[in-house]
């Protein structure tokens, strides 16, 4: 008899109860399949043995027991469901008092953000998920905004194409180059030396060294494009050193072409001595004037990185008379080392053979490092840029701003 009331417990449980959860129906099915396996079970009983009687208080501690089991099992799932629900409202509320919460959260995400400790521990999280979700919407603009770059700089090349493509820029190019061409084949038979002193390349790293002869090569175009360009000279050049190698890098199979002069000889081995002037910011000599007649050398370097009185002492060991552009007499300076880029130096060079005018020469040195043009002597400058500093400290604004009015008056 029991053995029958287990299969028919089991056989309920395996078939009609999983049939009736999903449909919905497991509440209002129960009670109905109790009735039926009783009801067959009574009939089996009465069939086969009339006399013995039904132990219907244990068949209910088994029912319970079974029932017990199974509204545990539904009971769990809504639990964890309206935990969920309540803590998506949370962040609603949140949200909507203005607090740093993310748009859009995972399941894994509120499930952690339930299972912080405290209130504090809760809103630090929402804080860090607020800020990464932040972080990925700027990376993803920057990827935007790159790509549209990208674009407008493809359609810019395809435009540029276009133009190369027409026949009359092309053959105004090509003439202009030959223009340019010829202008620097002249100069090298007719033109005024200039030095490029390549003899500091273990003074720099490569970084520097790549720097320097992306400056020389800035330097050899606006020479090449010049009115009157000067002859270039590479000394103390050497073959397959890091100086070569980046200019092999820049100009690729133009640098077999460039109508300049590379030797590994140093400059006074060919040309005199009493002709020859080194241009460094470090010499004590100030230059008042270009001389047509003498050859000016510019060392190779970066000057940042090398230090102070380098190519002074090398100009002073080879006996070389040196000197300094007047950046005190013409600028009245602001900030920063006197030191200009080569391509700087190529600029006001070209601008003092031309013109001999210091004031047009020197509108190349940038416009950070000085404040105006000046034509005070130099103790009247250092009195200037005194009250200029102490203007920029705010020390007597007043007192500092009517001597300097009354130094330079307006014309």
């Amino acid at each position: 008899m029991q053995s029958a009331n287990v299969l028919l417990r089991r056989i309920v449980r395996s078939s009609v109860l999983p049939f009736a959860t999903q449909h919905g129906m497991k509440k209002d099915l129960f009670p109905l399949s109790r009735t039926l396996s009783l009801s067959l079970c009574l009939k089996q009983d009465k069939s086969s043995e009339p006399s013995e009687k039904l132990d219907l208080d244990e068949w209910k501690k088994v029912m319970k027991s079974g029932l017990q089991e199974e509204v545990s099992e539904m009971v769990s799932e809504p639990k964890e469901l309206s935990s969920l629900a309540a803590a998506r409202e949370t962040l609603e509320m949140w949200k909507l008092a203005g607090r740093a919460v993310p748009e859009n959260i995972s399941e894994e995400q509120l499930k952690t953000f339930m299972e912080c400790p405290s209130k504090s521990a809760k809103k630090k999280y929402l804080k860090y998920l607020h800020l990464k979700e932040l972080h990925k919407k700027n990376d993803k603009r920057k990827m935007d905004e790159k790509r549209e770059r990208r674009l407008e700089a493809q359609d810019q090349d395809s435009k540029t194409d276009e133009t190369k493509k027409n026949p009359f820029v092309c053959l105004w190019s090509r003439t202009m180059d030959k223009a340019y061409n010829w202008r620097a084949a002249q100069s090298m038979i007719f033109g005024q030396p200039l030095v490029f002193d390549m003899s500091y390349e273990k003074e720099m790293s490569f970084r520097e060294v790549s720097n320097t002869v992306r400056q020389i090569v800035m330097s050899e175009s606006s020479n090449r494009r010049s009115v009157d360009p000067f002859h270039i000279h590479f000394c103390n050049f050497k073959e397959d050193s890091l100086y070569h190698r980046e200019f092999i890098k820049n100009y690729r199979e133009a640098w077999d072409k460039l109508l300049i002069t590379v030797t590994d000889q140093c400059y006074t081995e060919i040309f005199p001595k009493d002709k020859l002037i080194y241009l460094t910011a470090d010499s004590p000599k100030v230059m008042k004037t270009f001389e047509h007649d003498k050859i000016y050398i510019v060392g190779s370097m970066v000057d940042k990185s090398i230090k102070r009185g380098v190519s002074l002492a090398r100009a002073k060991r080879l006996g070389l008379e040196t000197a300094a552009l007047p950046l005190d007499k013409y600028l009245l300076w602001s900030t920063g080392a006197k030191n200009l880029t080569l391509d700087q130096m190529m600029h006001i060079l070209l601008t003092l053979k031309d013109t001999a005018d210091w004031k047009k020469a020197l509108e190349f040195v940038p416009k950070r490092k000085y404040c105006d043009f000046v034509n005070k002597p130099v103790k009247e400058l250092k009195k200037t840029l005194d009250l200029i500093n102490t203007h920029k400290i705010a020390k007597g604004r007043e007192k500092v701003e009517k001597q300097f009015a009354k130094n330079y008056p307006k014309r």
